[in-house]
């Protein structure tokens, strides 16, 4: 079921989310978390969502990304789910991306963060799972699990230039594509 998504303000989004118990990912409860954050996230337009983002302070995160980016890369990450996440940063050199997020509808910023990492996490059956991530792909990942500790990506915006609304962004800074 599809719902409500937090905007920036609601103090949810600021909070540090609660960790799982490996005994709660084994309940409907959780099951209809997850389908409910994967609902929200298809219906709002979202590669990635996470659980304070639909009111729930827990640590769960849903990312989906199929086919090429906006940046010229090919990224297949089917429907993963990242419980109880923790990042391992492997390289300290940074990149930077134009991030949006479904909690600042219509707005875009330019962050940079590191651009390769480690992240261990638990999947929806409770077992250990661990993806390495460059490029975007690292990004995204860093952009969602900083919803389960209280960040947002404006919190990470190092220039306030470089915060703008969709259509400015459309308009003055994104790059046409090439077919």
């Amino acid at each position: 079921m599809k719902r409500e998504i937090c905007r920036m303000g609601n103090p949810v989004l600021r909070a540090t989310a609660e960790k799982f118990k490996i005994a709660d990912l084994n309940t409907p409860e959780f099951k209809g978390l997850l389908q409910d954050m994967f609902d929200s996230m298809k219906e709002y337009g979202g590669i990635g969502i996470a659980a304070p983002q639909i009111g729930i302070s827990k640590q769960v995160a849903i990312i989906e990304i199929l086919g090429m980016n906006r940046y010229g890369q090919e990224i297949n990450l089917p429907n993963t789910v990242f419980v109880n996440p923790e990042i391992e940063i492997l390289d300290q050199a940074t990149q930077g991306f134009w991030e949006g997020c479904l909690s600042i509808p219509g707005m875009r910023g330019y962050v940079e963060r590191p651009k390769h990492i480690l992240v261990k996490y638990l999947n929806e059956k409770g077992e250990e799972q661990s993806l390495e991530a460059e490029g975007f792909l690292a990004t995204v990942i860093q952009h969602e699990l900083d919803h389960l500790f209280g960040t947002l990506y404006v919190d990470r915006i190092s220039d306030p230039k470089l915060f703008m609304y969709q259509e400015e962004f459309e308009q003055y800074i994104q790059q046409p594509s090439i077919d």
